[in-house]
């Protein structure tokens, strides 16, 4: 009897043992969620962006932090340019979905809600957009995304509005719901010799459900001496088309557009065609 009187001891203790490391691996485990650092989401959106899109500087956590967007023409590439100011974030939980609430004082209206709701195989990223226009940017900053913006070297400013819109991705196919509008405004480039080109908008009009259909995609003129205007659409699938041309307004300003109608797209007399896909 001595020998298991004597073994009970060494039991309990080796029980106690095992719960102190499980008590300390579920320690360590909240504690890294709770404290992960803001690095991870830059590396996040690097690789879903395809270094597109860096956050450098990220500082606070993947919950609260805030960081310097960068534009870059993706791997290895050049080129770079970055967004005044910094970007700061808070990252939490709205029912099933994730909700990122995201504040720049130089590029966003306020406060712009984004929910992502992950599935399995699949997830679906929806903008809560606040009144009036989203987000809007020094046109300059595109240059950091390659060709042709670094030859371009456009000025002005671009501007994003929508009243809603929904990306989904399930399967390696994108499907996008609602609309959305980019403008150009007071539009210039190094490759004319005019001070200003105009203001354009492009306007993106999707199925009421993700993946039920094309986007359609128009390009329009607001006024100015350089005329772009074309319509194409986007496919379930990711692939874009499109189709448009540019022109000078005014025989007078043609001589002064001749450059950039060369780097626009195939010339063809006073017109410059525009293809792609």
């Amino acid at each position: 009897m001595r020998p298991l009187a004597s073994a009970r001891p060494s039991a309990g203790r080796s029980s106690g043992f095992a719960w102190a490391v499980v008590g300390l691996l579920i320690g360590a485990l909240v504690a890294t969620v709770c404290y992960a650092p803001a690095s991870w989401l830059a590396d996040a959106v690097a690789s879903a962006t395809r270094q597109r899109v860096l956050l450098a500087d990220a500082r606070g956590t993947v919950w609260d932090g805030d960081a310097i967007a960068v534009l870059t023409a993706g791997p290895d590439s050049r080129d770079a340019a970055s967004l005044p100011g910094r970007l700061s974030w808070t990252l939490g939980l709205a029912g099933t979905d994730i909700e990122l609430r995201a504040r720049h004082a130089c590029c966003l209206n306020g406060t712009v809600v984004l929910r992502l709701h992950p599935g399995i195989g699949r997830y679906t990223a929806t903008l809560v957009p606040p009144p009036g226009w989203v987000a809007q940017w020094p046109s300059a900053v595109l240059a950091g995304l390659g060709t042709p913006f670094n030859t371009l070297r456009l000025g002005g400013m671009v501007r994003l509005l929508s009243p809603g819109l929904t990306v989904e991705s399930a399967q390696g196919r994108v499907g996008i719901a609602g609309s959305a509008e980019v403008e150009l405004l007071h539009a210039s480039s190094r490759l004319a010799t005019l001070d200003e080109l105009g203001s354009y908008r492009l306007t993106l009009s999707a199925a009421p459900k993700p993946g039920s259909g094309a986007s359609r995609l128009q390009l329009a003129t607001e006024e100015g001496a350089l005329i772009l205007q074309g319509n194409g659409s986007w496919e379930p699938g990711g692939t874009l088309y499109f189709r448009g041309e540019a022109r000078a307004a005014t025989p007078d300003d043609e001589a002064k557009l001749s450059n950039l109608l060369n780097i626009i797209g195939r010339r063809n007399g006073a017109r410059s065609i525009i293809s792609i896909g």
